[in-house]
């Protein structure tokens, strides 16, 4: 009989795709809250939590073989609490159990198994167990029957193993402030010099992640320094990311990560986060190189993710599983007789012999398409046989899709949306942007005009999170240097205010994870570190630096300096694992550049100015429209220093400011052009 059909616990109610994928086990889960904490206090029980995601391929495998199981259930029902979380949805509960496990083992991963006191202090920590020993890892089963004799005949070395990880825990969450100079930046390019592979791109060995906020870093120091290897590290591992089957060459869009050096065999999941960053990555990258490579990849993205990963209201989905019909990769992978049935004899065996389908195959006996090693450009023999292939995988079983939508990571598509839209001049890019914004603000805020941090099935809830505030605040920016609508600068500016009064560490200085209005955890953690996103302290840090920049408020810069002093020493022992931070200290230390165009969106002369302005790449500059009317006095009382900025004979006008300095006004191409000239050198 089907699991099913036997049991339903306490997760039936939750919203979570992961948590309702566990709601018919036989262990009785309970969902985090009061609920599961009072029950462990009074029947005096340690409480299991497991930490997961819906997409997640082990975690899939650790239900099967445990979490489905009578034997286990039994004696988690009997001797636990046992508690289930999606990640997703509370990222500040699995950052602080993934420090634990950290601590407590050297490693981390998921699923997270953690083993509790009722009052949430950890003493056992661990990541996928199966049920049974075997690969020389123990097994569950053998696990919690020791902790099961731990806890009734031993609880004084618990409570010694509590102190110990909580004082590592509290101990983790200081920091000691120091200061960053502009060497710092060079030391994180020499980290990642040192690491970089040559032959194949990307950094360290197998397996490999795609980590784009790094290759932001490259980019941009290639553009401060000049350092044409800082630009061949980046561009090499693109183009290599791209060619590889980390990329889905069907139908579009990259996966998790390589599990090998070559970019070549993907961890078969696609998360949206890796898919805003990677757009917004490849869009950088032709900004910077013109290159058509990564135009063409871009817009992939921006193809995959509105067809696949968009809700009919306009917010983003979540992840695509790896697994379906219980295969990982099942759904993406082919044989030649699978490509010459769809295609013909000529263009499949040509196709085949093009992305590396062969008989013996590159995965478990089938074909992950790729371009290794293959120098070839998008052409219109490629784009229609790839039509048909992707009409034939449209009938296939597909993977789970994780239909949520998360505040932070729709912050990082409307980014990455925007940017596309501008550099591309894509109008379709920028809508799409628009739209999530709207979904947003619409069913994401709640009536005390607080952000929400997860929508799904008509419902919003948990309270945002930094991360949350950050990355929306991001994609607002980005968003108004696109559009130049004065709402989404003021609703940036608005979020940031919030931000800074609900998660600013007065004391220390620097944001914390969750807010001071939240739910009170064992500690309230703080985080630096880039991990497969930049860390919500070092998007701030970038978001005061633009702000500031936007508005000539130094307050915000102010905040971003005292940011960079908090992090000072964590900075400084690892500079590469906090390159995002420092792509915004590469902007702090750089003059404030910007560029006025006082004119109206509508006129041909204004668009003209703009155009050209964006042809060329300044990550650093600052581009300012002030219309006349309603829209540019909203403009004025945000950006003081604008206001006697006026047209000249009634034309489009530029002032071109340094550091809020701003020369004579000028109506002339021929001035912009040497203007730009000089800027991109520059001078």
């Amino acid at each position: 009989m089907n699991t099913k059909q036997r049991y339903t616990n306490k997760l039936i109610s939750e919203k979570s795709p992961y948590l309702l994928q566990h709601a018919h086990n036989p262990v009785d889960w309970f969902p985090w809250g009061d609920e599961a904490f009072e029950k462990a206090k009074g029947e005096e029980k340690p409480i299991f939590l497991s930490i997961g995601y819906s997409t997640c391929h082990w975690c899939h495998v650790m239900a099967r073989e445990s979490f489905e199981d009578d034997e286990v259930a039994e004696l988690l029902n009997k001797h636990f609490v046992s508690i289930k979380v999606d990640r997703e949805e509370r990222p500040d509960i699995d950052m602080i159990y993934m420090s634990a496990c950290q601590a407590m083992t050297g490693q981390g991963g998921w699923p997270l198994t953690i083993v509790m006191t009722p009052d949430k202090k950890p003493f056992f920590a661990g990541t996928y167990f199966p049920k049974e020993s075997k690969w020389g890892r123990p097994g569950l089963v053998d696990i919690l029957k020791q902790l099961i004799e731990v806890w009734e005949k031993d609880r004084s070395h618990i409570h010694t193993v509590v102190n110990q990880v909580t004082r590592i825990l509290q101990a983790q969450a200081k920091q000691l402030p120091g200061k960053l100079d502009e060497s710092i930046v060079d030391k994180a390019f020499d980290e990642f010099y040192v690491n970089f592979d040559e032959k194949y791109g990307g950094f360290g060995m197998a397996p490999k992640f795609p980590m784009p906020h790094n290759l932001l870093f490259l980019i941009r120091y290639w553009y401060k320094t000049g350092s044409s290897k800082a630009l061949q590290m980046a561009e090499r591992t693109l183009e290599s990311m791209a060619r590889g089957g980390i990329f889905d060459h069907i139908g579009f869009g990259f996966h998790r990560y390589s599990t090998d050096e070559m970019w070549l065999v993907p961890h078969f999941e696609k998360m949206l986060y890796d898919n805003a960053l990677l757009a917004y990555a490849y869009t950088e990258a032709y900004h910077a190189t013109q290159k058509s490579i990564y135009k063409d990849i871009a817009i992939k993205i921006f193809t995959y993710i509105l067809r696949d990963m968009t809700s009919l209201e306009g917010g983003f989905y979540c992840a695509e599983d790896a697994d379906s019909e219980g295969e990982e990769g099942k759904f993406y992978v082919w044989t030649p007789e699978g490509i010459i049935e769809v295609l013909g004899v000529e263009d499949g065996e040509w196709f085949c012999d093009i992305f590396d389908i062969t008989s013996k195959g590159n995965f478990e006996g089938k074909s992950i398409p790729n371009l290794i090693g293959v120098e070839i450009e998008e052409n219109d023999r490629i784009a229609r046989c790839r039509e048909k292939l992707f009409s034939v995988r449209e009938k296939r079983i597909r993977p789970h899709k994780d239909d949520k939508i998360l505040t932070s990571w729709n912050g990082l598509m409307i980014a990455a949306f925007a940017k596309g839209a501008r550099v591309f001049n894509d109008d379709t890019l920028c809508q799409a942007a628009e739209r999530a914004v709207d979904f947003i603000f619409s069913k994401l805020v709640n009536k005390e005009g607080r952000l929400l941090a997860r929508y799904r099935d008509s419902h919003a809830d948990f309270l945002a999170y930094l991360d949350d505030y950050v990355f929306f605040a991001w994609g607002l920016i980005e968003l108004y240097e696109t559009t130049f609508k004065v709402k989404y600068l003021k609703k940036a500016l608005e979020l940031t205010e919030q931000m800074l009064n609900l998660f600013w560490d007065e004391e220390n200085g620097g944001l914390f994870f969750n807010g001071k209005d939240s739910e009170e955890l064992i500690i309230r953690s703080k985080e630096i570190y880039d991990g497969a996103m930049p860390s919500g302290n070092s998007v701030a840090a970038l978001n005061l630096i633009k702000l500031s920049r936007i508005t000539g408020d130094v307050e915000l810069s102010d905040k971003a300096w005292q940011l960079f002093s908090t992090f000072a020493e964590s900075v400084s022992s690892h500079p590469s694992a906090h390159a995002f931070l420092l792509t915004a200290l590469m902007l702090a230390f750089d003059s404030s550049n910007e560029i006025v165009v006082v004119g109206n969106l509508d006129e041909s002369d204004t668009k003209g100015f703009i155009d050209k302005i964006r042809s060329y790449y300044m990550p650093n500059t600052i581009t300012i429209v002030k219309e006349d009317g309603h829209q540019g006095e909203e403009l004025e009382k945000l950006i003081p220093f604008i206001k006697d900025m006026k047209q000249v004979d009634r034309k489009a006008t530029l002032y071109v400011c340094r550091d809020y300095a701003c020369k004579s006004p000028t109506t002339s191409m021929e001035d912009l052009e040497k203007i730009l000239k000089d800027h991109a050198e520059g001078v």
